[in-house]
């Protein structure tokens, strides 16, 4: 029994240990003063740079909206620019803290490359744009054309899976990067470019006429698209995880970056929870008190940020959706903050 005991005693140390060293990311990032973030390498809506190298998008908001909630500081963030295929190397090697970059949440991803995704930022699905000039209605009229794909995404498998259960041909032309590949279809080097539907629409606004170009209405895949941490740091993980949740539950609470202040004045038993106010939900998170504040001035809520990177206040315009709150139609929905 009591080598049984000391066995145990002995596995239970191990694991507060290796819990223990694990948790660093947060202490590396405030030592660091800022926070690394891996981006695309130019997606319209979701992360890219202006001519003068300001980053804007829905994922890039999401570090902006982390930098805020450890630093109260949203401009401390050093966006690092990745291919679909160099990304998961740069998480996993400490390059980065955070993987904010258009990826969809896998069940070969989630288990085998050691990270973890913390919710979804964008429910999106994969789609085929191709020229009016074709006078194609729709993706079952696409028997025998080539199509180009990028290569390292969840696009390659999807197009074979779709071709081949509706008894069609096809030709894959494939790519390193989105622009090879959108640059690709525009030559004429291929019938149709394929990709996620919201990156279509991004992708459409660098073609020398978008207007000539339609994306077809089916949708033939589910892409929840999302950021990741690496395994082994919880404490990190449920710091992404509860900003992207925080700014999902301000939406709901009709909490936005103009009126943040003066609801966490409010004497509403949820807001007061939500503000930090009452209890120290924050400080459990390894954050501040006010942590959500500090979100929500940064970057407004969830909403906000859909509209002014990808929505009806952008140039892309794309309907919310799937991505509309679960009490609006949509299923874009998270744990309450309590």
């Amino acid at each position: 029994m009591k080598r049984v005991s000391l066995a145990l005693s002995v596995a239970v140390t191990a694991g507060f240990l290796t819990q223990a060293a694990g948790a660093q990311t947060l202490k590396t990032v405030q030592d660091r003063g800022v926070l690394s973030c891996g981006v695309s390498q130019g997606l319209p809506g979701f992360s890219a740079p202006d001519d003068k190298g300001n980053w804007t998008g829905i994922d890039v908001d999401l570090c902006r909206a982390v930098a805020a909630a450890v630093f109260n500081d949203p401009t401390k963030v050093k966006f690092v620019p990745l291919s679909a295929k160099d990304r998961f190397t740069a998480l996993q090697s400490g390059e980065i803290d955070v993987l904010s970059r258009n990826t969809t949440w896998t069940v070969s991803r989630d288990t085998s490359l050691g990270v973890n995704f913390t919710g979804v930022t964008y429910y999106d699905g994969q789609g085929f744009l191709v020229r009016k000039a074709l006078k194609v209605n729709s993706a079952l009229e696409l028997n025998s054309a080539s199509i180009c794909v990028q290569t390292g995404t969840t696009n390659e498998q999807n197009v074979a899976d779709y071709f081949k259960g509706n008894n069609m041909k096809y030709e894959v032309i494939a790519f390193g990067t989105a622009d090879e590949a959108i640059k690709a279809y525009e030559s004429g080097r291929c019938d149709v470019f394929t990709s996620d539907v919201s990156q279509l629409y991004a992708l459409r606004l660098k073609l020398a006429t978008p207007a000539d170009h339609a994306v077809l209405p089916e949708v033939i895949s589910k892409e929840p698209l999302g950021p990741l941490v690496r395994h082994g740091d919880d404490q990190w993980f449920d710091i992404v995880k509860w900003t992207l949740f925080a700014l999902l539950n301000a939406e709901e609470l009709g909490v936005n970056q103009k009126n943040v202040e003066d609801q966490a004045k409010l004497d509403k038993p949820e807001l007061k929870r939500v503000f930090g106010t009452d209890g120290n939900l924050g400080e459990q998170l390894g954050l501040t008190k006010d942590w959500v504040v500090r979100i929500v001035k940064a970057t407004g809520n969830y909403g906000e940020v859909f509209d002014r990177n990808v929505g009806s206040g952008s140039k892309l315009g794309i309907a919310r959706g799937l991505n509309q709150l679960w009490n609006k139609g949509g299923i874009q929905y998270a744990p309450p903050i309590r």
